[in-house]
């Protein structure tokens, strides 16, 4: 049997801002997203039972519809009349429900690799499409690098790389509702709202210490409050060095931006022993490589990736 295999990248929200309600019961969002080097496995097979078969290495993730890799090849397979079944292997290192787009970065995956085992011959675009009836997140995971992110997500213009930096990943003990965040975000007309223009500028001037100063999530406001543990972890962060520290997407996973190796290498260690995080990661920004659906990032995409557990 034909097997291919694909890694999924884990996404952060550098700014996130929430525009207002829309009358169809999503948010009109405006967030600047960015690629990290950390990643699932997702290896796919075509078998001859007509069935969609889901294996994970964690016992507790659903395998059936609920899960988006599933969801993911039934279009798919619906979309194009294949009649063939499909096998999926998900290894899982991104953690779940945690902010960091793990589940529409393996449903991106899915069909990536299905438009290549059955040769469907899509663009990138395409699969953007499919991709959007799938999760708000999903085209973004599908382009990947560094990208302005708006409507509900699915308006995506690629922009300038960050610099190089250190991106410190703190997940504790806790999961989040994405559904409660949204549900209980309150938009008033006083409430402080993430300068996105003025990371764009930043960004485009390659000045890491002014993108830095302007990130900001707008849903912090609900799910920090809840879980007090994410103020700690930012405040915790921040004595270790960090130059800012921040909530990714609905939370509940921190992310702190150093500029060196040691500061980054040192508050690490910290947060392995602190017993503040389930997970810790140290890992750095991905920008695609020699990816046919992308165009290539140049001066960024040879440099090696730091990647720990």
């Amino acid at each position: 049997m034909k097997t291919l295999t694909a890694n999924a990248y884990a996404k952060i929200n550098l700014g996130l801002d929430v525009l207002k309600k829309r009358k169809d019961g999503y948010h009109e969002l405006r967030m600047i997203m960015q690629t990290v080097n950390l990643y699932d496995k997702v290896t796919l097979g075509i078998n001859n039972t007509n069935q969609i078969i889901v294996k994970t290495n964690l016992p507790y993730l659903p395998t059936d519809r609920r899960n988006l890799v599933y969801k993911a090849a039934q279009v798919f397979k619906e979309k194009f009349g294949i009649r063939e079944g499909v096998r999926i292997t998900l290894e899982k290192k991104i953690p779940v429900a945690a902010g960091l787009a793990g589940g529409s970065s393996d449903a991106a995956a899915t069909l990536k690799l299905l438009n290549e085992i059955f040769q469907t011959g899509l663009s990138q675009q395409e699969l953007m499409d499919i991709g959007v009836t799938l999760g708000a997140d999903v085209p973004y995971c599908l382009l990947m690098g560094t990208a302005l992110s708006e409507g509900i997500g699915e308006l995506l213009t690629r922009i300038k790389p960050i610099p190089d930096c250190y991106i410190l990943l703190v997940k504790p003990d806790v999961s989040v509702s994405t559904k409660f965040v949204y549900s209980n975000l309150k938009l008033t007309s006083s409430m402080q709202h993430p300068n996105i223009d003025a990371m764009l500028h930043a960004i485009d001037n390659g000045d890491l210490q002014e993108l830095t100063h302007h990130m900001d999530n707008i849903l912090q406001t609900v799910t920090v409050p809840k879980y007090p543990i994410i103020a700690e972890i930012k405040n915790q962060m921040r004595e270790q060095g960090a130059m800012t520290a921040l909530m990714s997407g609905s939370g509940p996973t921190v992310f702190g931006i150093y500029k060196d190796n040691n500061t980054a290498e040192r508050a690490y260690a910290y947060f392995k022993k602190a017993g503040l995080g389930k997970q810790v990661y140290l890992t750095k920004p991905y920008w695609p490589d020699n990816n046919h659906f992308c165009e290539k990032v140049t001066a960024y995409n040879k440099k090696q990736h730091l990647y720990k557990y």
